[in-house]
């Protein structure tokens, strides 16, 4: 590197003249010079940076000055966009960099031309509000260069015409597409390929890179280091794409797109829409075999369930007769051949799940409104995680605020296959003692015992009161995050208080993060979603409540049958496995409060057995050291003092 790291983060560096409001930071510098001494030897890094330090400077200088190809990976689409479109520009301008950058998204985030003609020539959309936005994406697919649907700002990301006018893997054309010189996936591959910094996502990349789905494979062969941001999702994630699942959703796209194409190519062929409205009917009838409201099954409980081996069974053998009728109409067009093919992988993967043959992988189904999905997923990814990173040699760099138990990442190495991997722990700049103070209230019941959410907002509302609203109320399952929600609406309403009272679901994620800010004295009740990934700086957020601690629920299918295994090999899955992840939750969880130095605030946990069990003491002492407290009084003097 011709410039030092030291010089470009000193306080006359040119970061310091180039961005507003940049402080230099011992521990930016310290972590940026970890990084570039990985990527310089090819090793594995596993780094944990406290908020504040300003981890993604301290990956993205090194990356831009390195002179190698980089991929840098993310949680969320979200964050890639903010990558590319502020943090990285910002980083370029103020180190004068030439380097060349690309965003690359999963092929659904791109309007497929093929797709987009078809759908509007079919005319089949539901609604008015359909057809308008079909034109709308229509008009946005002849100016746009990239394709991307996050900048077609007049449809919502929520419209169910987006599914008719993007590709699949299923059901792209691939080269025998009549548009595949503008095919806009394949013109962001191409910008990938010649880029120096490419910004992916977590999905994107295993579900392409590792499992060389999708043809992107040649970016990693010619990449000389991956950095993982938000690398505590990871371990989800691999799993997930590691693993195998069909879904009835695919059945019915498949159905759909037969329809459209049958009408194009293969009017003649009578018993082309009767066999489509047969597989529908099974594949609804399967869905149908499982409760309405949204679940997950172990094997066992699908077994036990009425009707549905048989509806699989039927799911089957209706397939198999469809797959044959379409082998005789393939030759009549390239879509229909299209249809023939994705048949008989539907077929495939539905025979694979229902054999289950390798006991390294539990299966499982998860429900959703209108679709059943059939999982197998991996007990251990730590294997198949060393297999991909094995070969060709380059840097592979893990970071994120929570990867750590004490300061320990044997969990995370273990569970991702990193062996003994270099690590480092980077403390927040923060003066926690100051900023922010710990309140576990008194005399609260267990978690599981009745009446447990009503105690909670019981103790919560005077704090609420004290900060004035200005919270976030994370809740650890979407019943208590409901119940909670009623509560305080009627404990407001007592008070007469006015604060407005937000709840995930309403609207976006991104809308309600909009609204909490702009009210100023808003209380939001959230579950999952907002435990990670948000940063709400200044006064509008003041207090963040967790209900109980975040052990994952022991019946998931996944996490019973990793129980299972564990113990058989004589571990103890408590201490190794599921209080390691709750503690990486609930540091994600009180990450969310103190987002600047000047920020303060209140983490109020209603778990008692944060003080009542040993292993409480392993989760506080996780945390950043703010002062801690069991005393009300202490709290509302607290929000009292500035």
């Amino acid at each position: 590197m011709t410039t030092s790291l030291s010089e470009v983060f000193s306080p006359d560096g040119p970061l310091a003249s180039g961005i507003p409001g940049y402080r230099a930071r011992a521990q930016q510098l310290e972590m940026a010079e970890r990084i570039a001494l990985a990527m310089a030897e090819n090793k594995v890094l596993v780094a944990e940076a406290g908020t504040g330090t300003g981890k993604t400077f301290a990956y993205l200088v090194p990356a831009l000055l390195s002179g190698g190809k980089v991929i840098v990976s993310t949680g969320t689409k979200n964050l890639q966009d903010q990558l590319f479109s502020r943090d990285i520009p910002t980083v370029r301008k103020a180190l004068g960099s030439p380097v060349k950058v690309a965003l690359l998204k999963g092929r659904a985030n791109y309007i497929c031309h093929y797709h987009l003609e078809n759908s509007l020539a079919d005319g089949r959309f539901v609604s008015r509000e359909d057809s308008a936005h079909a034109m709308r994406i229509s008009r946005f697919a002849k100016t746009t260069k990239t394709g991307d649907k996050a900048e077609c700002g007049d449809v919502p990301e929520s419209s169910t015409v987006w599914g008719m006018v993007t590709s699949t893997r299923e059901n792209c054309l691939g080269q025998e597409c009549p548009s595949h010189k503008e095919c806009f996936v394949l013109a962001a591959r191409r910008e990938a390929l010649a880029a120096d910094l490419v910004v992916v996502n977590h999905h994107l990349f295993f579900a392409d890179v590792m499992l060389r789905d999708e043809g992107t494979a040649e970016l990693l062969p010619a990449c000389n280091t991956v950095i993982f941001d938000e690398a505590h999702q990871l371990p989800e994630t691999a799993s997930l794409f590691f693993g195998d699942n069909v879904s009835t959703a695919q059945i019915l796209d498949l159905v759909r797109d037969t329809r459209v194409e049958g009408l194009t190519s293969a009017r003649d062929c009578l018993d082309l829409p009767k066999l489509c409205s047969s597989v529908e009917k099974a594949a609804k009838d399967l869905r149908l075999t499982l409760p309405v409201e949204p679940s997950r099954f172990p094997f066992l409980q699908l077994e036990a369930r009425m009707g549905f081996d048989n509806g699989v069974v039927g799911l089957i053998r209706e397939i198999e007769v469809f797959a044959a009728l379409l082998e005789t109409q393939a030759q009549r067009s390239e879509g229909l051949a299209n249809c023939w093919r994705r048949a008989g992988e539907l077929l495939t993967q539905l025979r694979r799940w229902q054999s289950g043959a390798d006991t390294d992988y539990v299966r499982w189904g998860e429900t959703y409104t209108h679709a059943l999905q059939l999982n197998s997923t991996p007990l251990i990814i730590a294997s198949i995680m060393q297999k991909q990173m094995s070969g060709h040699p380059r840097a592979w760099i893990f970071t994120s605020a929570t990867l750590a138990v004490q300061k320990d990442f044997g969990h995370y190495c273990a569970e991702m296959g990193l062996g003994e991997a270099d690590s480092a722990c980077w403390e927040s700049p923060f003066d926690y003692q100051l900023q922010a103070l710990l309140y576990v209230p008194q005399n609260l019941p267990e978690p599981n015992s009745h009446g447990f959410t009503e105690a909670v907002v019981k103790a919560a509302f005077p704090v609420l009161e004290a900060s004035g609203g200005r919270a976030f109320f994370l809740c650890t399952s979407l019943r208590a995050m409901r119940r909670t929600h009623e509560l305080l609406s009627e404990y407001l309403e007592r008070a007469g208080l006015d604060f407005p009272l937000l709840i995930q679901g309403e609207g976006s994620k991104n809308e309600l993060l909009v609204r909490f800010r702009r009210l100023g004295n808003a209380i939001l009740v959230g579950s999952q979603s907002f435990w990670e990934g948000v940063d709400v700086r200044g006064d509008a957020l003041s207090l963040v409540v967790i209900d109980k601690l975040p052990f994952a629920p022991p019946d998931d299918p996944v996490l019973s049958a990793r129980i299972e295994r564990m113990k058989s090999e004589g571990r103890n899955a408590f201490m190794d496995y599921q209080l390691p992840r709750a503690v990486i939750n609930v540091k994600q969880g009180a990450g969310r409060l103190i987002r600047d130095e000047t920020d303060r605030g209140v983490l109020m946990i209603c778990d008692p057995r944060l003080i009542s069990k040993p292993y409480g003491k392993r989760i506080w002492r996780s945390l950043p050291p703010m002062k801690r407290t069991r005393e009300l009084d202490e709290v509302q003097a607290f929000f009292q003092t500035k």
